[in-house]
């Protein structure tokens, strides 16, 4: 009962999995937080919703599933090789656009209160820029990441970042955070009105 998030996985995601692994994709997101971002998307009816860090679009198809009708995301990645995974399964659902290009360029061309939701799943947005990416959420939005949790593909040092973000983040004036020691490792903040 309690397990079962990859079996309610939206049927798109198993094609972008087994399209992931064909590539050696090693950085996808698991179905605990694809379930956890659908959650948060659905939260957000008419909401416009930012992910930075497309990759393959694991956790794009888990947004679009939880968005409703009048949602918007916009998904950003800097490697078109693996976002035309994306691209190719998803991306005639007019709820999505695809943007290749750097992250960090993306949130500084935007004003601030632009998002409901921020899925920041790159170094920017995440240990780049973070202020400036904060600062797009509006009273009420969500800012998520995951890998927070000690994992395989983290390169050396990396622990001491990841623990000094977690940190900022539960002390940051204008949030109201959470981590959570599940899936691999997530913390959520949604900003104060």
């Amino acid at each position: 009962m309690f397990d079962d998030n990859a079996a309610a996985a939206p049927p798109v995601w198993r094609q972008i999995d087994r399209r992931s692994r064909a590539l050696g994709f090693d950085m996808p997101s698991e179905p605990d937080t694809g379930a956890m971002l659908r959650f948060l998307a659905a939260s957000k009816p008419g909401g416009r919703l930012l992910e930075l860090g497309t990759g393959t679009g694991l956790a794009t198809a888990w947004l679009l599933a939880g968005m409703g009708q009048g949602a918007s995301l916009v998904s950003v990645d800097s490697d078109p090789a693996v976002q035309t995974v994306a691209r190719d399964v998803l991306g005639g659902d007019p709820r999505v656009t695809f943007a290749i290009g750097d992250g960090l360029d993306y949130v500084r061309a935007h004003p601030p209160a632009a998002f409901d939701l921020i899925f920041a799943d790159a170094w920017p947005g995440k240990y780049e820029g973070l202020d400036e990416t904060l600062a797009l959420l509006r009273p009420g939005g969500f800012y998520v990441i995951d890998d927070m949790s000690r994992q395989p593909n983290w390169p050396p040092g990396h622990q001491p970042r990841g623990g000094a973000l977690a940190a900022r983040l539960k002390s940051h004036p204008h949030l109201a955070t959470v981590a959570l020691g599940w899936a691999s490792g997530l913390v959520i903040a949604a900003r104060r009105p």
